[in-house]
């Protein structure tokens, strides 16, 4: 047998190699797993009305209209509230080049010569602001390049779901750890699917009926976006934020900025960062330092779509790689967490 030492390096090497490869791939590898977690999630559906007599193909059908409608009628809400984003943006610009002005007298107030502070404020404008806007929505053509990849990855998945169980039957017979691992990253990714949907609606709700009382404009877009920003485990709360309180200091000024922020913080920070993560803890079985170190990863690997996936990637990860193999428990105790952990068995010989 190798040493230990150099099995440690080889592996090293083949994950360095492995995550390159996957980070190259990202505009496909995102996608894929998107759409797998959507099977995943949706997959029970097709079960249930299975049980209550539906043939296959009409289950599999229902199920797959159910998550295209879903997906489209969230994405026309994306559009429509972008698009008043940008007729919003330009009835502020008064306020905007005010709040400019005001901020270069602060600086000047502390010392900073006039050339620090205009190569410092140069590049802010309320038309830099417009001109991301439009970025956003002139970029809506290649989202629907992946909507397309994803909506036609879900009709080859939903139908190839429907005789998986019998697939793993097979398997079970030779590999039943390989089995005993994909059901465990399934029963974990819907686990973590349906508390964070669940503590995302709250939030978003929450959040739109608060930013709504106080006279935020575009509450429900600011909504929608803490419920997808819900899904990027533990500091999700702060990109949900950073929008709607800008907007609130150009609306309302400092008073309004400062009451959307402790909002925020009271409803988003209490729910998302306190309550959230003890449950998805309980349902996954990871720590909270996992989570947290693995969003850093995998946003690096796959960038803002691998940060809202990242703990079922970081499960699928774990079945692969930690469960199949005995060898391997000794990581699961290192990665589960405290109400999780269980006895490490004995390394076979």
């Amino acid at each position: 047998m190798l040493p230990r030492g150099l099995v440690l390096l080889l592996g090293l090497a083949a994950a360095v190699i492995s995550v390159a490869g996957i980070q190259a791939a990202a505009w496909l590898v995102g996608p894929v797993f998107l759409a797998l977690i959507l099977v995943i999630a949706a997959h029970p559906l097709s079960g249930w009305l299975q049980g209550k007599g539906w043939p296959g193909w009409a289950a599999t059908l229902a199920v797959a209209l159910v998550v295209y409608v879903l997906l489209l009628g969230f994405a026309l809400v994306m559009v429509i509230s972008i698009g008043q984003l940008s007729t919003v943006l330009p009835q502020y610009a008064t306020q905007f080049n005010d709040l400019v002005a005001s901020v270069e007298n602060t600086l000047a107030g502390f010392g900073i010569g006039p050339a620090q502070i205009q190569a410092a404020t140069q590049g802010i404008s309320l038309s830099s602001v417009l001109g991301f806007v439009g970025g956003l929505v002139a970029g809506l053509s290649g989202v629907a390049t992946n909507v397309v990849l994803i909506l036609a990855l879900l009709l080859f998945f939903i139908a190839d779901g429907a005789t998986f169980g019998q697939r793993l039957d097979s398997i079970a017979a030779d590999r039943p750890l390989v089995v005993g691992a994909l059901e465990s990253f399934a029963r974990g990714t819907r686990s973590y699917l349906v508390v964070t949907t669940v503590f995302g609606f709250i939030v978003a709700v929450l959040d739109a009926v608060a930013l709504g009382i106080m006279g935020v404009p575009l509450a429900v877009l600011w909504g929608v976006l803490a419920f997808i920003t819900n899904y990027i485990p533990n500091i999700g709360f702060v990109f949900g934020l950073v929008p709607p309180a800008l907007l609130a200091l150009l609306v309302g000024g400092p008073t309004l900025f400062v009451i959307v922020v402790l909002v925020y913080v009271v409803l988003n920070f209490v729910i998302q960062s306190l309550i959230q993560p003890r449950f998805i803890g309980d349902s996954v079985g990871l720590s909270a330092s996992v989570t947290f170190v693995t969003l850093l990863f995998w946003a690096w690997v796959l960038g803002p779509l691998g940060a809202i996936l990242a703990i079922p990637l970081t499960l699928l990860a774990k079945a692969l790689l930690v469960d199949i193999d005995p060898h391997a428990r000794w990581a699961d105790a290192l990665l589960r967490s405290q109400d999780k952990a269980r006895p490490v068995a004995p390394e076979p010989s």
